[in-house]
C-alpha cells in the first residue's frame, strides 16, 4: 500500500514533532513565502535529522498572491522567485514530489485559457529543469478550476514526464462544474498526488473524510481505473480529523485493492 501523507505547515512541525514521530507519519510540508524567506540551509538539514523515522516526503509550494500565468510581468517575476526558493529547499530535502497552484481562474482571465497558458510556460519549464535534476515530480493542483481543460492544456504543452496533476477533492467539490469522471478521463493518467479533504460545498472547510458530501468511494474507484499509484495526502486541518481521515483512507485503499482481485 502506498504511504499516506499528512499535510502540515512548516511552523507547526516544532509543536507536533513528537506526535509525528510516535505515529511515524509520512508528510507533506507546506513552505509559505514567509517561511522560505527565513529558512537557511542549516534549518533544513536540522529538520532532516529531526525526521529520524525517515518519512516519505512531499512539499507544498507557496501560493498566496502568486500566479505563474500572470499578465503583469512583475507578478510573474515574484512567482518565479518564490518557486525557485521552494525548489532550492527541495534540492536539500529530496521530496518525492512538490505541489503547486497553477492559478487559472475563468473570471480573472475572461475564459482566455490561452492567455494564462502562454504566460505560464516559461515558469514551469524553469521549475522542471530543477525538478529533473533532483529526481522529483511536480504536480499542479486544481483550485478555482471549473473543469480540467486548463491543467490538461498546461501538462500537454509542457510535455515532460515528471510534470503532472494533483487532484484536490475539496476544491473539486466547491468549484467544478463538470463531473469527477471528466477530471479523471482527462487527467487521471497524469495524476501524481491527490489531496483528500471534505466539505459541504459552501466553504473550503478541510474536514475529515465523511463529514461533508464528497463521494470518496467514487473518487477511489476512478483512481483505480485511470491512475497509477498517486501520493495520497490528507489535508484535514483538525488533529482529530486527521485520524478519522487516515482510517477512512486505509479502508478505501483496502476496498480498492479487493476490487482488483
Amino acid at each position: 500500500m502506498e504511504p499516506i501523507h499528512i499535510h502540515i505547515p512548516y511552523p507547526k512541525l516544532r509543536d507536533y514533532i513528537e506526535l509525528l514521530r510516535k505515529r511515524e507519519y509520512d508528510l507533506e510540508i507546506y513552505l509559505s513565502a514567509a517561511v522560505l524567506d527565513q529558512l537557511e540551509r542549516e534549518d533544513l538539514e536540522k529538520l532532516g535529522k529531526n525526521l529520524d523515522w525517515n518519512p516519505a516526503l512531499t512539499l507544498h509550494a507557496p501560493f498566496m498572491d502568486l500566479n505563474p500565468g500572470a499578465v503583469d510581468p512583475m507578478i510573474q517575476s515574484v512567482t518565479q522567485v518564490r518557486f525557485r526558493q521552494l525548489m532550492n529547499a527541495a534540492a536539500i530535502m529530496k521530496p518525492r514530489a512538490a505541489v503547486f497552484h497553477g492559478s487559472y481562474d475563468r473570471w480573472r482571465y475572461g475564459g482566455r485559457k490561452d492567455v494564462w497558458l502562454h504566460n505560464s510556460l516559461g515558469t514551469w519549464h524553469k521549475v522542471m529543469d530543477t525538478a529533473e535534476s533532483i529526481g522529483m515530480r511536480v504536480a499542479v493542483e486544481n483550485v478555482f478550476d471549473e473543469d480540467p481543460e486548463a491543467i490538461r492544456m498546461l501538462i500537454e504543452a509542457i510535455g515532460r514526464p515528471g510534470f503532472g496533476f494533483c487532484f484536490d477533492t475539496g476544491h473539486f467539490n466547491l468549484f467544478s462544474t463538470v463531473s469527477m469522471e471528466r477530471w479523471f478521463e482527462q487527467l487521471g493518467r497524469h495524476l501524481v498526488e491527490v489531496h483528500l479533504h471534505d466539505n459541504d460545498g459552501s466553504a473550503d472547510s478541510h474536514w475529515a473524510l465523511g463529514r461533508g458530501d464528497v463521494d470518496f468511494e467514487h473518487c477511489f474507484s476512478l483512481m483505480r481505473e485511470h491512475a497509477s499509484a498517486p501520493v495520497y495526502t490528507i489535508e484535514a486541518h483538525d488533529k482529530d480529523d486527521i485520524e478519522t481521515s487516515l482510517e477512512r483512507v486505509r479502508s478505501l485503499l483496502q476496498w480498492q485493492g479487493s476490487k482488483t482481485v
